[in-house]
C-alpha cells in the first residue's frame, strides 16, 4: 500500500503551493511599504545601495517569512480548502470512502514539512543572518546599541559578585568597580578600584585598587596602583540588548539563558520569550491547520468569502492574544513559557472543538 495516494499528493500540492504563493505575495507588498516608510532614513543616513539590498532586505525576507509562517499556513488552509468544499471535492472524497481522519493526513504532513523548515530556519539559519539586519538598523535607521553601561551587577562565578558603576565600551574602561567573593553567606574578600580596564580574554587590570581579605575576625588590607586579575566575563556581555536575542541560535540562546540565570540576572524575559517562541511557532502550524480544515471543509452559504472572513478574524485574535500574553511576561505577570504557549493551548482547544463538530 502506497503511503501517499493521488488525493494526498493533490492536497499537499495545493497546501504548499498556496502557502508559498501567498507568503511571497504578502512579503512583496511588505517590502514595498517598508521601503516607502524607510526611504527618508536611507537617504538621511547615506546608506549604500548594496547594504540596503544585501544587508537589509536579503535578511528581511527570511526573518519576516518565518515570523508570519503560522498565520499564512492558516490562511492558505482556509483558502484552498474552502475552494475544495465549494466545488464539492471534499464531499466527493468522503463519498469515495476516505474518512475525515484520513483526509487530515496530507494536511498534517504538509504542516510537518513547514514546521520542520520553520524550526530549522528560526533556530539555526535566520539568527546569524539577522545579525546583518540588526546591524544595518543600528547604523542607518535607529540606534539601539549603547556604548555606555551603568550599574552592571552580576554573579560571574558561583559566589563571586561583580559591580561596575559605569563602563565605556569605546575605551574598555570601567569606573568604581568592586568584586566580592563569598563562601556560603560569609564574605571572604572584597576588591575595589577607582578604574578597571579590560585587556584581553578574561584578563582585567584594576587601577588604584584596595584589596580586603577576611579571615574570621581579622582583616588584611592591600593597596596599589595596578593589579592584574582574572574575571570570567567579557565587556560585550554588558551591552547585550533584547533585540540581539534574534541573533542567537537555539544552543547559543539556551547557553546564554543558563549563564545569565546562574549570574543572577533577572531581566532576561525577552530572551526567554524568544527561546520558547522558537518551539511554539512550529507547533502552531499543526494547530492552525486543524482549525483551518475543520472550519472550511464544510460547504456553506457564503462559501469561500465567509470562511476567509472567519479565518482572518481568528488570525487577528491569535496575533492580539500572542502580543498581550507576551507583554504579561515582560511585565513579570506571567512566566515566559506560559505567556508564549498560552495562545497555542487556547487555540488547540478551539481546534479540537471545531474538529469534533465537523460533519464527517
Amino acid at each position: 500500500m502506497r503511503l501517499f495516494t493521488r488525493v494526498d499528493r493533490y492536497i499537499i500540492y495545493k497546501f504548499l503551493g498556496t502557502f508559498f504563493f501567498s507568503i511571497v505575495l504578502i512579503l512583496s507588498i511588505a517590502i514595498v511599504f517598508d521601503l516607502t516608510e524607510k526611504m527618508d532614513d536611507f537617504f538621511d543616513s547615506n546608506a549604500p545601495l548594496n547594504a540596503i539590498l544585501f544587508d537589509y532586505y536579503l535578511n528581511f525576507i527570511p526573518y519576516y517569512m518565518n515570523m508570519f509562517a503560522p498565520l499564512f499556513i492558516f490562511i492558505s488552509v482556509i483558502f484552498f480548502t474552502s475552494k475544495l468544499a465549494t466545488n464539492s471535492e471534499i464531499i466527493a472524497m468522503l463519498a469515495g470512502g476516505i474518512s475525515f481522519r484520513r483526509l487530515m493526513f496530507p494536511y498534517f504532513f504538509s504542516a510537518l514539512v513547514l514546521a520542520v523548515g520553520s524550526f530549522y530556519l528560526g533556530g539555526y539559519v535566520i539568527p546569524p543572518a539577522s545579525k546583518g539586519l540588526l546591524d544595518f538598523e543600528n547604523e542607518y535607521i535607529r540606534k539601539f546599541k549603547s556604548n555606555h553601561a551603568r550599574n552592571v551587577q552580576m554573579e560571574v562565578e558561583p559566589g563571586v559578585i561583580l559591580y561596575i558603576e559605569s563602563y565605556q565600551i569605546n575605551t574598555n574602561r570601567g569606573y568604581r568597580f568592586s568584586l566580592e567573593k563569598f563562601e556560603g553567606k560569609s564574605l571572604v574578600s572584597r576588591l575595589t578600584a577607582e578604574r578597571i580596564r579590560w585587556d584581553s580574554a578574561y584578563h582585567w587590570i584594576a587601577e588604584d585598587y584596595l584589596q580586603r581579605d577576611f579571615e574570621g575576625m581579622r582583616e588584611h588590607i592591600t593597596r596599589g596602583e595596578r593589579l592584574d586579575t582574572t574575571i570570567t566575563v567579557m565587556p560585550s556581555e554588558f551591552f547585550i540588548t533584547a533585540e540581539e536575542a534574534a541573533q542567537m541560535t537555539n544552543p547559543e540562546l539556551a547557553n546564554y539563558l543558563k549563564k545569565q540565570g546562574e549570574r543572577g540576572i533577572g531581566n532576561i524575559q525577552a530572551f526567554k520569550n524568544e527561546y520558547y517562541k522558537r518551539f511554539a511557532s512550529p507547533i502552531a502550524a499543526f494547530i492552525m491547520t486543524l482549525i483551518g480544515v475543520s472550519l472550511s471543509s464544510r460547504k456553506v452559504r457564503g462559501g469561500m468569502g465567509l470562511h476567509l472572513g472567519v479565518g482572518i478574524a481568528l488570525s487577528a485574535i491569535y496575533i492580539l492574544f500572542s502580543t498581550v500574553s507576551t507583554s504579561f511576561s515582560v511585565n513579570g505577570v506571567m512566566s515566559p513559557f506560559l505567556a508564549v504557549w498560552l495562545p497555542n493551548f487556547v487555540f488547540l482547544a478551539i481546534g479540537i472543538f471545531l474538529y469534533l463538530r465537523t460533519p464527517k
